[in-house]
This record gives structure tokens, C-alpha cells and sequence, in this order.
């Protein structure tokens, strides 16, 4: 096989865990001084550890050889501190055991202690697994206590030989759960830890800042100051001595102490010089608010990309380019670094915006709306500090209970589900997305229990529900209303939401008509009728939340001539304070500022311009809580798997379509035979395809008129539970003919299942698979399995879909 070219697809930006980032690259041969830096500053135990006993120094031509490796049989990947190397790890391949390769770790020693180890072998692991590697050896001396325990702490399957002098470690590189949980606890430790100077730094230098109101420079500056930051603040101007009223330094390197964070608004063509000058103080993250890179074009997006090289090698974090800052409210930060003229209130949500023009109108309806944030971060192009980063921040912040994210692309959508599922029972996420609002992408953001609005109006309906009221328990709505008409445009928009709107038992009825007028109706929905008094809204309210048949309420109110609207207002205030763990929503039709009187201190109940807004929040609301009730499942371990084998067999094949004998080869890895049968039976699909949102996407159907003409396909991202899989083919209109509840006995429902699970183990153990497509799939009676006639398979040579982000 012949070596393969440089692989770009193993540079990668990495964070070790004390939040220190860094960019971790194979080695180039232009790499040859540094290495040769790089050792001539080891220290003496440090040599004596890397060569298992008294300390010979190489000559420098050798050293120099190690930056030439063929990327293949031999491989070392480096993790930059700025300029210089920080860590390297080299594997080399045994020849006469072409699966185990032997492996060497060196951390300069000012770096030691700061998980570089641990880091290079998650990269160097996931490197060797992809070139047909299973075992990576490494001898270690036995007071070496940090290596071995990067090893023993590692997660992988680690077998280590007896006691004595030189202890012999065995690696097996196979991702096991274990491992892949470390891997990510390490990964959200150090993720927060580098989001620390950004999001709550302790100084903060403008560069840029203007002396002129209304420009961005000056803005910023300006909005610092007001906002109640309690850091230091250092405008960069060579050409002023004070910008909004604070002095102001010619550069950075004349600030009297080095800034955590530095907000970057100058030209295009000198943000680069600005970013290294930063760098080269130690300023630890850095915001470019400049425009002038990925929306200019390909040179452009070259530009902005080697900015986030260079940022994460210094060990900075970056956000942008082209956005509008940072803000968060809560009480150890009270950074408002931002040019927008609309700042927001403290309150729970946090979002994270793609889109800079559009970050400045989102805060300025959330402050109408009176919608308070606990953050909001504007990522622009994204070329570092990401929506994962930041759902990764808010998920341990105590000030934040529900996350609002605008999302164009995602750097990582495989880590995105990750995280979103870890996140979404805690905390609420509602993303507006700009895809097509088709059924696959809402099955997809359900099954990782984030909450698709389809606008951004919904987006913010949704949040000022779930941020000041309970997920209601069940999906049991009241409806209390002063007009009819109204009243039935409400019900409509419940049921299209997925709520029910049910008959009132007749006890509760009974009530009811004892307390309220005699002409009101108590059915559902209960109508007060126009002359209805505050007192009568709070007996209706109260009655109905009191009810185990009730699990939420909408109050509707149109100012007639009786009552005023504060005083219904008061009222219901009073009832949802009574019931705290039943969501009350409201709409005052053509009550214009009613939201003003509907805040008690830490109370509020969502009011709505109109009522099918309020039925649509409430319905999302109801959908989340089902979906965060419901038992997970459980990723089962599988017989008759042989990854080695499969492993082998990819690392044989040439990116593109599989040959059909070795795509059915590697079915056969996973214990699915590709065979053909005449035994009756419903023909269905599998397939699986790179979701630009969500990564690999499973599919599910039946062949025919019911995918054809009625779209009946089922979807799931990877890696799927047992119950996913189960609700994946239950979630079919042609379920009943599946199990047998129409049209006969059914099919083997259990053999179904088990072949989807298989499906996703392996998409999951093969980051190269791109698409397979399993078509046409007999489905057997029960006891009889089922039957794959031709299998399509589809490699990439992109591995980079599984990496970090």
C-alpha cells in the first residue's frame, strides 16, 4: 500500500484540562529545527523517562529525521504552544505484527502536569484505530507515575506486564464506552475552564475603541463601562488619550497589566497583527468584532482559519470573526462587551447567535418582550469558540435554566447531539434552525430533545414560557376564556400542538357552576362570558389547576367594559402562585403593556399578543417534558461483532463505493448476512447518510407507495438505545401492518430492531462509512428475521465528522 499524502484531516485544535488550548498537527518536515528545539530543551529526567534509562543525547541530524514519517507505518503528532512544541507523540507500526505499533510519549517539562498526555493519546489513538492499528505498546519506567496514569486513567482496555523496573503497557485502541465517557468529561472540564477569560474575565482591552459615538470602537467601550463591569478596562487607540471617558493606551504592550479578554474591531487587513500582539502579552481569549473574512470570500475564510490556528497554538480562545460580542449578567461577570445599543435584563436564558446583525435585533425584542438573559454570545463565523463550547459553559451555569441557539452549521453535529442529549434534561435548548421544516429534521432535534421553533417570534414564545414557568406534566389543558371566539381558535391551535382540550369531569363542572355566573359555560372551554370579574377568573383558575385531570392552563381576557385588565391580571397571578407546578399561560387580547403588569417579583405568568402563540409555546412545553420523562434506553452490547475485522477491511479500501462482496463482507462483521430469500414478506429500507446538522442519520421505511408517495420514513441519529430503535420502527403509519395489528401475523419486529442497532454500532465504530444503503430488506414472519438482499456502501476519506470541536 503506498503511504498516503500529509493528513490535514489530524489537525485538530485540542484543550488540555486546565483549559489551556493548543492545536495538535502531525508532524511536517519543515518541523525539523523545532524538533530539534524541542528536545535541546528537555530536562534531564525528562530525557531519562523518554529513554528508559541514563540519559544519551541524540545528535540533532537524528532528531531531524523524526520529522520525516510516512504518515502510515510511522506517525508523530505534535501540540503547539505558540511557535514552539509543547508534546509529541510518535507511533511506529511492528512489521511483523502489523496491528500493534509501538508507542512513545515526551512533554516539555514547564507543560508537564497540564494533561498534554492524556490529550495526544485520545488524538494518536483515534489516529492509529483509522490506519488498521489495535494495540499501541509503550514501556514505561516504573516511577514514571504521570505517564502510567495518563494510561491506567485513560478509559481504554489497558493490560500492563508484572511489576519491575520497566513496566510494559498494551493499549487497546478500540473506543471503549468507558474511554469515550473520560474523553468527554476531560473534554467539558477543560472546555469550561478556556471559556473562563471570555465569558468572566477580571480586565478587558478594547482595540479599536474610537473616540466618536455611534461607532463600533467607541461602543463597546461605552457599553463596559455602563453595563457595571467590575474588572479593568483599557481602550487601545494611539490616537486618543480617553475614550468614553476612560484613558487610553497607544498598544497592548503598554497596558499596565495583561487583559483576560481583548475585543478586536479594526480594519480586515490588521486584525492578524492585532491577534499575535495579543498573543505574544498572554492575552488569554480574544473577540473579533471585525467583518472583511469568510463572508468576503475564499481568501477570506483561508484568513480567518489560520487566525484560530494561531489562537488555539498560543492558547487562546477566539470568537468571530464578524460578530457583535459577548454579554453575560449574571453577578461574577456583568460583561457587557458588545456594541449593541439594546442591552438585556438579567434574567435565566442564555442563547448563542450565528448571525451578528441579527444578535442586535434579537436583544432588542427581548428586552420589549422584558425577557431577562443570563448571556448571550454572537460566535459569527465560528471558527473557534462554538455553539458546543458554549452549551458546554451554560450546562453547569446555576444563573442559566434554559438555552436559546440561532444555528446556520455546526463545526461538529455528531458532538452537538452528544452534548444537546446530555444537556436537554436539565435544561431546556430551543434552536431556530434555517432548514426546511420537513419531518425528518423535526424527528431528529426530538430525538436529542432540543426544541425546533420554526421562527424566531416562536423561538422567543417558547422561552418566555419555559423560563418563568414549569413544563406542564402531562398535555391536559384548560382553557379559561370572556369570549367565544377566541376560545375556539385556542382549541384549534391545542390539538394542532399536540395538546387536548377535554370535557371537564362533572364534579369539577359541578363547582364551578356554584361559583361562577349562571351563564357561564363549564365544558371546556370554560367561558366566563363577557361580564366576568376578576374574582371570577381566580375561582375558575383555581379550580381547574386543584384538578388531577388538569395539567395546565391558558387564560384568555378581552377587555369588555367590566373589569380592568391589571385587576384580571392580579388574579391570575394570585392562582399560578398557588399552583407553582402547573404552567399558566395568557393572552389579553388588545391589552397592549398587560406583560408589565403580569410580573410579580420572581412570578410571571407569559402573556401572548394572540392565543395560538400561547398554545404553541404550551405545546412545545409539554412535548419537551414527555421527552425528558421518557427512559432513555440503553446502547447494547451486541454479539457477534467483529470490529478488528471490519476495521481491516475499511483500512484496505479506497475512498468511493465498496465492491458488493466486501460490502457485504463488512454486514457480515456485524452480524448481518446479506442473503437472498423468497420467503414472503413486506420489503423496507435502511440507510444511513451524513446529516449536514446532526451527523449520521438512520432511516427507516418500507419500500413503495408508503416512502414514496406518503413520505411514511422514520429517522434517528447515531448511536442509537434500544428504545430508539424500538420507537424509530414503531413511529411508522404502517406499524399495524409490522405487528400484525393489520393485514396478518406481523413480522419479526425483534430481528428488526436488533439489525438497526447493528446498523448504528457500525456507523459509529466506521467514521469512514459516508452512506450505506440496505435495499431491498425482506421482514420475515416472527421467529424468522429478516433478510438483506443488496447492501450499497460509501467511504469518505474525511474523518474529521467524529473529531473534537
Amino acid at each position: 500500500m503506498s503511504s498516503p499524502p500529509y493528513p490535514e484531516d489530524l489537525e485538530r485544535p485540542g484543550l488540555v484540562r486546565t483549559g489551556r488550548s493548543t492545536f495538535v498537527r502531525p508532524v511536517r518536515p519543515e518541523d525539523a529545527e523545532r524538533l530539534v528545539a524541542f528536545v535541546g530543551g528537555l530536562s534531564r529526567a525528562t530525557l531519562a523517562y523518554r529513554s528508559l534509562g541514563p540519559v544519551v543525547r541524540a545528535r540533532d541530524d537524528v532528531i531531524r529525521r523524526g520529522a520525516h514519517v510516512d504518515y502510515l507505518n510511522e506517525l508523530a503528532l505534535v501540540a503547539l504552544a505558540g511557535d514552539e512544541i509543547a508534546g509529541l507523540v510518535r507511533y511506529v507500526r511492528d512489521p511483523a505484527e502489523p496491528e500493534h505499533a509501538e508507542v512513545t510519549f515526551t512533554i516539555r517539562d514547564d507543560h508537564q502536569s497540564e494533561g498534554f498526555g492524556r490529550l495526544l493519546l485520545e488524538h494518536i489513538a483515534a489516529a492509529a484505530r483509522t490506519r488498521g492499528i489495535r494495540v499501541l505498546e509503550a514501556d514505561v519506567l516504573a516511577d514514571n507515575t504521570r505517564m502510567i496514569n495518563v494510561f491506567l486513567g485513560s478509559g481504554f482496555r489497558v493490560e500492563s506486564g508484572p511489576p519491575g523496573q520497566i513496566v510494559h503497557f498494551e493499549i487497546a485502541v478500540d473506543p471503549q464506552a468507558q474511554a469515550v465517557a473520560r474523553a468527554e468529561r476531560r473534554e467539558h472540564t477543560a472546555v469550561r475552564r478556556s471559556l473562563r477569560p471570555l465569558l468572566e474575565p477580571r480586565s478587558v482591552a478594547v482595540i479599536g475603541a474610537n473616540r466618536s459615538p455611534l461607532t463600533i470602537g467607541h461602543e463597546i467601550v461605552a457599553n463596559l463601562l455602563r453595563g457595571g463591569f467590575r474588572g479593568s478596562v483599557f481602550p487601545v487607540n494611539p490616537q486618543a488619550e480617553q475614550v468614553a471617558g476612560a484613558r487610553a493606551y497607544p498598544n497592548v504592550r503598554e497596558l499596565p497589566e495583561v487583559p483576560d479578554l481583548a475585543l478586536v474591531a479594526v480594519r480586515a487587513e490588521a486584525v492578524p497583527d492585532v491577534v499575535r500582539e495579543c498573543a505574544e502579552v498572554g492575552v488569554k481569549a480574544v473577540v473579533v468584532v471585525s467583518t472583511g473574512f469568510g463572508e468576503a470570500g475564499v481568501e477570506g475564510r483561508a484568513t480567518e482559519l489560520e487566525l484560530a490556528r494561531f489562537a488555539r497554538a498560543a492558547g487562546m480562545r477566539l470568537v468571530g470573526p464578524n460578530c457583535m460580542g459577548v454579554v453575560n449578567t449574571t453577578p461574577a461577570a456583568r460583561l457587557a462587551a458588545t456594541f449593541s445599543p439594546a442591552l438585556p435584563t438579567p434574567g435565566r436564558v442564555a442563547m448563542s447567535s450565528q448571525s451578528g446583525p441579527l444578535g442586535l435585533a434579537v436583544l432588542d425584542f427581548a428586552r420589549r418582550l422584558r425577557l431577562g438573559f443570563s448571556g448571550f454570545v454572537s460566535v459569527g463565523h465560528a471558527v473557534d469558540v462554538s455553539t458546543n463550547d458554549l452549551l458546554q459553559w451554560w450546562e453547569e451555569d446555576p444563573e442559566t435554566s434554559v438555552v436559546l441557539l440561532h444555528v446556520e452549521t455546526f463545526g461538529n453535529p455528531r458532538r452537538f447531539a452528544r452534548i444537546a442529549r446530555r444537556v436537554a434534561p436539565r435544561k431546556p435548548i430551543v434552536a431556530v434552525h434555517p432548514g426546511h421544516a420537513d419531518t425528518a429534521v423535526d424527528s431528529l432535534f426530538a430525538q436529542s430533545g432540543v426544541i425546533r421553533a420554526r421562527s424566531l417570534q416562536e423561538l422567543f414564545d417558547v422561552a418566555l414560557l419555559l423560563a418563568h414557568q414549569p413544563p406542564p406534566p402531562g398535555n391536559r389543558v384548560a382553557v379559561i376564556t370572556n369570549a367565544g371566539g377566541p376560545a375556539a381558535l385556542t382549541v384549534g391551535a391545542c390539538e394542532a400542538s399536540g395538546l387536548r382540550v377535554p370535557t371537564l369531569d362533572e364534579r369539577l363542572r359541578h363547582s364551578l357552576r356554584a361559583a361562577l355566573s349562571p351563564r357561564a359555560e363549564v365544558t371546556n372551554p370554560i367561558d366566563l362570558t363577557p361580564m366576568a370579574t376578576a374574582a371570577h377568573y381566580r375561582q375558575a383558575l383555581d379550580a381547574v389547576l386543584a384538578d388531577d385531570g388538569i395539567d395546565a392552563a391558558v387564560v384568555l381576557f378581552m377587555p369588555p367594559l367590566a373589569d380592568k385588565p391589571d385587576e384580571v391580571a392580579a388574579a391570575i397571578l394570585d392562582a399560578a402562585e398557588s399552583a407553582p407546578e402547573k404552567p399558566v399561560v395568557a393572552s389579553f387580547l388588545g391589552g397592549a403593556g398587560v406583560a408589565d403588569v403580569l410580573h410579580r417579583g420572581q412570578l410571571v405568568v407569559p402573556t401572548y399578543a394572540f392565543p395560538e402563540s400561547a398554545a404553541t409555546s404550551l405545546g412545545h412545553a409539554a412535548a419537551y417534558q414527555t421527552w425528558r420523562s421518557t427512559p432513555a434506553g440503553v446502547v447494547p452490547d451486541l454479539p457477534k461483532v467483529d470490529t478488528d475485522r471490519a476495521r481491516s477491511l475499511v483500512a484496505g479500501c479506497a475512498p468511493g463505493a465498496v465492491p458488493p462482496q466486501l460490502a457485504a463482507e463488512l454486514l457480515n462483521a456485524y452480524g448481518i448476512s446479506v442473503r437472498d430469500t423468497d420467503s414472503p414478506g413486506p420489503d423496507a429500507f435502511l440507510s444511513v447518510r451524513a446529516d449536514p446538522v446532526f451527523g449520521p442519520v438512520i432511516a427507516f421505511g418500507l419500500t413503495g407507495d408508503y416512502a414514496d408517495l406518503m413520505a411514511d420514513v422514520a429517522h434517528r441519529i447515531t448511536p442509537l438505545s434500544d428504545r430508539d430503535a424500538r420507537e424509530m420502527i414503531r413511529s411508522l403509519r404502517a406499524a399495524p401492518l409490522l405487528d400484525g395489528r393489520v393485514g396478518g401475523p406481523g413480522v419479526d419486529l425483534t430481528a428488526l430492531e436488533e439489525t438497526v442497532l447493528r446498523i448504528s454500532a457500525m456507523v459509529e465504530d466506521l467514521p469512514e462509512i459516508e452512506s450505506m444503503e440496505l435495499r431491498p430488506v425482506r421482514l420475515l414472519p416472527p421467529g424468522d428475521g429478516v433478510a438483506v438482499a443488496h447492501a450499497t456502501i460509501e467511504l469518505t476519506d474525511d474523518t474529521r465528522r467524529g473529531g473534537p470541536s
